[in-house]
């Protein structure tokens, strides 16, 4: 590249597509951000260079940071999209910003990422399991109902607070109504993650224990609720005919398909439930709900026994391992301080508290009621707050259908990362409490 003057010192990147080779090229030009050159690399190139950097800096972290006990890799890899969205390493670094995550490649990481949600989102819906709940269904419905209802007031009052303007504008999504910012925000504090809360109970050894099997049942009665809701919020009344359409064709089909599923060779089910999966999606996204909602619709109407428990448990670990990372970094790009880093630190700390609190005391008023043993009331809460993925996922269907800025996505985030990071280290002791208490 030839020099013209002191001015080409200094380099910004930028992209133009190329018609003579039919594909994207980087070039330069004069900035004062970038005192530096690069070769020309062509979108592949730069795609491969933000794959590494989305599987590698995330396991670094993890496995030299020794970060286990309190962040799992799920939890660091979503703090790690967090920090290489514009509102970190966008700032400190914009020419590096500008030239790993351009337009193109931001799209293409997308693709990976709708396709791994939709996945997850799918596997969290076959693995609802409502005949345990419907068996001991007084005290599932007691204390999935209060586990549920008192973080959502809570949630609520905390939102309308947010929104009242005494932290200032801009919290509320263009197309949004006040009764659906609230509401989104609310079930938000009120949301479990099921699969999440599913490993680490793993982690913790009780899983498989009547303890375990209790919690995911007020989990599953919970999710079945919080999904309810969502699709009640992005009800649209100039696409009501759309979406009423959709879940009748939904409900007819799914009963072809359950019949479909018991006739054919277990071989041919994940292909024929994938199918499933993608028809659904297109069908609520079509419709005006979201692309998850269907995902997760699709995956209920299948019933897990269908499949082999440890195939089906080694898929879910399969799309967390290779593919939610790029989710997560898709989820960290959409991140943003507008309104003022300390204002979305505060509203997350609001959130976060109306969250616990609101979990914590309904569970022990469920516990109370039920005549539960001491100090198992405030294990399986802290359990069920748990937020993680799902909330993530919940957060930003909402952001998609823009009934919350981008400045509330980011404090819903954090909310989300700091209710994760909480959970093993405040459990595991207590666990240890009560062996010790029934030796």
């Amino acid at each position: 590249m030839k020099m013209h003057g002191p001015r080409d010192l200094k380099y910004l990147c930028y992209f133009y597509w190329a018609n003579d080779h039919g594909k994207q090229q980087l070039n330069l030009r004069p900035s004062n951000a970038a005192p530096f050159r690069l070769h020309s690399m062509n979108t592949t190139e730069i795609y491969l260079i933000a794959m590494g950097i989305v599987f590698t800096v995330p396991y670094l972290i993890w496995r030299l940071g020794r970060t286990e006990q309190v962040a799992p890799l799920v939890v660091v890899q979503i703090i790690t999209g967090i920090l290489l969205g514009p509102g970190v390493l966008g700032n400190l670094f914009p020419a590096y910003y500008q030239f790993v995550f351009n337009p193109s490649v931001v799209q293409s990481l997308n693709g990976v990422a709708w396709w791994a949600v939709m996945l997850f989102v799918f596997l969290a819906g076959i693995e609802l399991d409502l005949s345990q709940a419907w068996a001991a269904k007084k005290e599932s419905a007691l204390t999935a109902g209060l586990a549920l209802l008192v973080p959502l007031i809570f949630g609520a009052v905390a939102a309308s607070f947010i929104n009242s303007g005494q932290m200032g504008a801009g919290w509320t999504g263009p197309l949004a109504k006040d009764w659906q910012f609230t509401t989104g925000v609310a079930m938000s504090c009120a949301v479990t993650a099921l699969p999440i809360l599913i490993l680490l109970m793993e982690k913790l050894e009780i899983l498989r224990q009547p303890l375990g099997q209790r919690i995911l049942r007020y989990a599953s009665l919970d999710d079945i609720a919080i999904w309810g809701v969502l699709a009640l919020i992005l009800m649209d009344s100039e696409r009501m005919g759309k979406q009423v359409f959709f879940l009748l064709a939904f409900g007819v089909l799914s009963w072809v398909l359950r019949r479909l599923m018991k006739a054919i060779p277990a071989a041919d089910r994940w292909y024929v439930a994938l199918i499933w999966l993608i028809v659904c999606a297109l069908g609520a996204d079509g419709s005006g709900l979201h692309f998850m909602v269907g995902a997760f619709l699709a995956g209920v109407v299948i019933d897990a026994k269908w499949f082999d428990q440890a195939q089906m448990d080694l898929l879910r670990k399969h799309v967390l391992l290779v593919m939610m990372p790029v989710f997560f970094l898709s989820t960290g790009l959409k991140t943003n301080w507008a309104i003022g880093g300390t204002l979305v630190f505060v509203a997350a700390a609001l959130l976060l508290l109306a969250s616990v609190a609101g979990k914590l005391l309904g569970v022990r008023l469920a516990g109370r009621i039920l005549g539960w043993p001491a100090g198992e009331a405030s294990v399986i809460g802290w359990l069920l707050q748990t937020k993680a993925l799902i909330m993530i996922i919940f957060a930003n269907i909402l952001l998609d259908k823009q009934i919350i800025s981008s400045a509330t996505f980011t404090a819903l985030l954090l909310m989300a990362v700091a209710s994760t990071m909480l959970t093993t280290p405040v459990v595991s002791p207590k666990l240890m409490r009560m062996k010790n208490q029934s030796a």
